[in-house]
This record gives C-alpha cells, sequence and structure tokens, in this order.
C-alpha cells in the first residue's frame, strides 16, 4: 500500500479555526549547497484542537525527518514542542543541501520548483515557487503569515522581495495573498572567491549562530 501524501495527513486541520505561521531562512552558496531553517507554528483554540494538532503528522518527529530527508540533504536537528504561554504548537528543523533543487525530490517540498541556474554574463537565476497550499500544510483558509529570507551567495542585480539589505532578500506575504501560487526569484551576480567582502562571512556566521541558537534553545 503506497504512503499517502503529507498534506492529505494534515486534513483535519481544515476543522480547525486556527492558523499555520511559516519562516524559511535559507542561506545558499555559489554551488547551489547550503541550509536550511524552517519554523513553523500554530495556536490551538481548545482543549480539543490541542488534542488534535499534538497528534498530527508536522508536529511528529519521525514524520518531519521523513518528509524533509532526501539523498541529498541531512537533517541536522528537528525540535518539536508545545508553548504554553500563547497556546501553540511547534516545529523547527534544520537541514543541509548538496543542490538546492534537490529539495524537490522531499515530499514536503514537491510543488516548490526550487531553481538555481546559469544566466546570462555569468549571472546567477535562483526561484522558489510557493504554491496556493502554502507549504503543503494545510487546507483551512484562515490567513498565514509567511516568511522567506533568502542570503543569496553574490550582489543582487533584480529581484521581486519585499525587503532587501545586501545579499539578503526577504519575503513576507500572508497565505491569502498567494492566489494561484507566488514565484520569488533573485539574480546575482555571484561574489568570486578572492573578491567576496567579509561581511558576507560575518553575516552569514552571525545568522545561522542566531538561528541555531533561536530555533534550538531549551524552552522550560
Amino acid at each position: 500500500m503506497n504512503k499517502p501524501r503529507f498534506w492529505i495527513l494534515i486534513l483535519p486541520f481544515f476543522l480547525l479555526t486556527a492558523c499555520i505561521n511559516y519562516q524559511q531562512i535559507t542561506v545558499l552558496k555559489k554551488d547551489g549547497s547550503g541550509e536550511m531553517f524552517i519554523h513553523y507554528w500554530m495556536q490551538w483554540k481548545s482543549a480539543q484542537d490541542s488534542i488534535t494538532i499534538s497528534n498530527m503528522e508536522i508536529f511528529q518527529i519521525d514524520s518531519v525527518n521523513a518528509e524533509f530527508s532526501t539523498s541529498f540533504s541531512q537533517i541536522e536537528d528537528v525540535e518539536v514542542y508545545e508553548q504554553k504561554s500563547d497556546s501553540s504548537f511547534h516545529t523547527k528543523v534544520e537541514l543541509t543541501f548538496e543542490k538546492i533543487d534537490s529539495l524537490n525530490s522531499t515530499e514536503i517540498f514537491n510543488l516548490s520548483k526550487f531553481s538555481l541556474i546559469d544566466g546570462p554574463n555569468e549571472t546567477k537565476i535562483f526561484s522558489q515557487f510557493v504554491p496556493p497550499l502554502a507549504t503543503g500544510f494545510g487546507l483551512d483558509k484562515s490567513p498565514k503569515q509567511m516568511e522567506y529570507v533568502y542570503y543569496l551567495p553574490g550582489k543582487v542585480l533584480k529581484h521581486n522581495a519585499d525587503e532587501i539589505d545586501k545579499n539578503k532578500l526577504t519575503w513576507l506575504f500572508s497565505s491569502d495573498k498567494i492566489g494561484t501560487g507566488k514565484f520569488l526569484s533573485a539574480t546575482i551576480t555571484p561574489f568570486r572567491l578572492k573578491e567576496t567582502p567579509m561581511w558576507v562571512y560575518y553575516s552569514a556566521f552571525f545568522v545561522i549562530a542566531v538561528v541555531l541558537y533561536f530555533l534550538f534553545s531549551k524552552r522550560k
């Protein structure tokens, strides 16, 4: 018997009044490899919601490991916890990948169309598709807050991000603004190794350290 698709396993979310929020932070290297940090969370409104959410696949460590795994990526850490102070459940994932387009073969990202290809004049073109169901984590129609942050390995020539700070691009939107889908895209001129500004290394090191601390610090 074939394994059911991941989003089918979370159909009970359709019955809940809460919404799922999603954050993705990616440090991308020139060869297409990199690191990704994912955090999604959901607030519950009642005791029954709490029980239902805690039993869902997306808040089970073994299931999360399985859904994010490929032969070209490595799950570094997964944390699932309930935060009683604001009545929420959280899942946090840290992973590394050999090629960003290899993530397309995971169950959870099979519609994301990750791509980093050569463009004209020695440029690189990055893109990711955000499907209408907003990362595949649910079918409820209530707006979800989405944040995608990319640290790209070069000078940004053009992009469709909401915010830019040197080589850091941020897309911010709610799921009800996705419509039939939304492409994140940017064109860069890759840094040459000897010409790479020192702030790039400092920035990448800082964000990795901060995110790791934030994602996997112990909760009371």
